[in-house]
This record gives structure tokens, sequence and C-alpha cells, in this order.
């Protein structure tokens, strides 16, 4: 269903080379980052008061290059799509040509696939790779638990130079943040399989049948194309100055992919958006609560980054931006912060670990927009 070896040379074709540095920056710059990744551990679990589960190891740090990350994504992609690649082959093969459907689908998704890779190659600074396939202990043959903390080298010095700060602050900073994520999956052993296990919910609800799935694709073309001329004709004054000037078009304030979505995905992108938002925002406030003291200019520094966060760099990357739904990732970032915030403030950083409790300590979607819910259900309830 996908050709993920052309998706890899499609994308690595088409990503945008990095910022010029000479041989040795670049190994300067590789072993800073390898640096700050090991004293971030410190840095975050002392601040966090939280710590690596046994299980899951040493996971491994790797400093990449923008086709390091292709490679990296496009393992974790065809691991974590393959229950619905493989339906998608069973239904396709019961059909009259479905083996050469499959061999042409297969090259087209795997060029769509390459060019998004590619958009997105040379915009990522860090991830801890959730979903990397399971690396294994040479000694002994055993497969370990985890994943993998990627930091993109020339991304991060791309943004540095674009933003004038600091390098040697600016690096340690995004170590923080990223190192913060990798403590969230390694101290919390349930996260990882509840994490999957709703986004394998997600695309088992995915709509296979061509027809039902077209139908819905013209409904939701039709909702968005609707709710762009009424906007226009509202802007022109066709409205009325006393016209109801909210969302009153099907498709108005939604992405083309919410709108392409059955009932149960939306039920299911509520509680994914919930827990995105809450890892998120905590990443935020550690990598700011720890700052002040090993980043002297962290305040210069987060100014800085959040106003290159939320302005588009063109009319091509702000539509990219809609379509992929980062512009929602951007709210996850400053709605997850506020809670962690109110949480923190309320109950101490021990009272906020109790969200990694389990799955029902999570905090919902409508929990996010309102940190005291949270508090009142799982704070106040215990202790009544």
């Amino acid at each position: 269903m996908v050709d993920w070896n052309l998706a890899v040379s499609t994308a690595t074709r088409l990503v945008r080379p990095g910022p010029e540095v000479s041989p040795e920056e670049a190994r300067a710059v590789v072993a800073e980052l390898r640096r700050h990744a090991a004293a971030s551990e410190d840095h975050v679990h002392g601040f966090t008061k939280l710590a690596p589960a046994p299980e899951f190891g040493d996971t491994p740090v790797l400093v990449v290059d923008r086709a390091g990350w292709i490679k990296a994504n496009a393992a974790g992609f065809r691991d974590l799509l393959a229950p619905l690649m493989s339906r998608m082959r069973e239904r396709r093969g019961s059909g009259p040509g479905g083996m050469v459907l499959g061999a042409v689908g297969g090259k087209v998704t795997g060029v769509e696939l390459g060019v998004l890779l590619s958009f997105m190659a040379s915009r990522v600074l860090g991830q801890y790779e959730t979903f990397a396939p399971p690396a294994r202990d040479l000694p002994t043959g055993q497969a370990r638990r985890g994943g993998r903390l990627l930091l993109v080298a020339p991304n991060i010095v791309h943004v540095e130079r674009e933003l004038d700060v600091d390098p040697h602050d600016f690096r340690l900073w995004v170590s923080l943040h990223e190192e913060t994520h990798r403590t969230q999956f390694t101290a919390v052993p349930w996260l990882q399989d509840h994490l999957r296990g709703e986004i394998q919910s997600f695309l088992a609800e995915t709509e296979l049948d061509p027809s039902t799935l077209l139908e819905r694709l013209r409904k939701a073309a039709q909702a968005v194309t609707g709710g762009r001329q009424e906007r226009e004709e509202q802007e022109h004054g066709a409205g009325g100055a006393g016209g109801a000037g909210g969302d009153t078009a099907d498709g108005e304030g939604r992405s083309f992919v919410d709108l392409v979505q059955t009932p149960a995905q939306r039920d299911i992108l509520g509680r994914l958006t919930a827990v995105m938002s809450l890892l998120e925002g905590h990443a935020d406030y550690v990598m700011d609560g720890v700052g002040p003291q090993v980043v002297p200019s962290v305040a210069e520094i987060r100014e800085k980054f959040q106003k290159r966060r939320e302005s588009g760099a063109g009319r091509l990357d702000q539509i990219l931006r809609k379509v992929l739904g980062l512009d929602a990732k951007l709210r996850q970032y400053r709605d997850g912060e506020r809670f962690v915030r109110a949480v923190v403030d309320e109950v101490g950083m021990d009272g906020f670990n109790r969200v990694w409790t389990s799955p029902n300590t999570l905090p919902t979607k409508a929990e996010i927009a309102e940190p005291a819910d949270w508090v009142a259900r799982v704070h106040r309830k215990a202790e009544s």
C-alpha cells in the first residue's frame, strides 16, 4: 500500500539542504548536543521527580541530519501503520486487479508521504521517537522497550541563527524539552502502550470502502468551500453588519482532516489531543522551569521562539500548517503548558505527578482547558 523505499528516496531528494557549516563546526555541534542530552537527564529528573523504569534501560540518543530524521520516521510510520496496511491489502487483494492497483497505489502513496516527510524534516528540532522499531540488546539478543531520542542538528543550527540567540544556551534549551519527552515515556511504563492503543483504535475506524470515503470527502469539500464563500460574503458586506458572524457553516473553523473523520474517530482524537497537550505542555513547562538555573538567556530564547512559533513563514507554509494540523499542535503547547502550570501551582509537583498514575488520571480535553476540574476529580475525590 506504501512504497516505503520510494517515500524515503523522494523525501531525501526534495528536502532542503541545511545551513552551511564547516566540517569542524558540524563535529562541534554534534558533540555539544550529545553533552547537553546527557546533562539534561539529571536536570529533568530532578525537576520533575520522575525517573526511568528499569525495563526501559538506557534509551539511545541520536544526533541526526535531515536525511537521518526521514529514515527514522519512515521506519516508525511503517511499524505503526502495519495493521491498517494489512487490512487494506486483504480488501484490495480480494478484488479484480488488486495486485496491480496495490503496486500503482503504493508508488503514489510513497511519493505523497515522501513530500510530507521532506516538509517536516526541515522543521523538527528534536523528537522522542516513541514508536521506533524495537531495538535489541546485542549481548543477550533481548528486545529492549522504549524508543530513542533524535536531535536534528542542522535544524537546531538554522533556528538559533535565525533567532540570533546564544547557540550554546539554545542547544541546551532544546535538549531539555526533548529529554522531558524521553523521561515521560521511560518513567511511565504504561504510557507508550496506551498511546499506541489509542492510535491503533483510531486507525481501525478508518473507512476502507471507496464509495463511502469518496462521499465523505465530497461533503467535506463542500463544507470547506461553503464556509469560505460565506466568509467572503460577510467580508464584502453581503451578510450585513448585524449578521451572525460566527461559525455558521459546517466546515467553518475545522480542518479538512477533521471533516473526513467518523464520529468514533473524533472521540478518540479528542483523547489523543488531551494527551498530546499534556506531554507538550509538560515539556515546555520543564524546559522553562529548569532554564533559569542552567540557561542564562532563557527569557530571550523563549520570547523569540514563541514569536517564531506563532508566525507562518509564508502563505504556502501557513496552508501546509493548517492541512497537516500543525496549528492545532501550537495550541497543544500553549494549552498544555497552562494546564501544567495551574496544577503545579495548586497541588505542587508531587500532586501534578498523579497524572501519570493510570490512563484514568490523564486529563480530558475539557480538563486541559479547566485545570481546576482535573484537580477536583483526581485530588478532591481521592481525599473524600
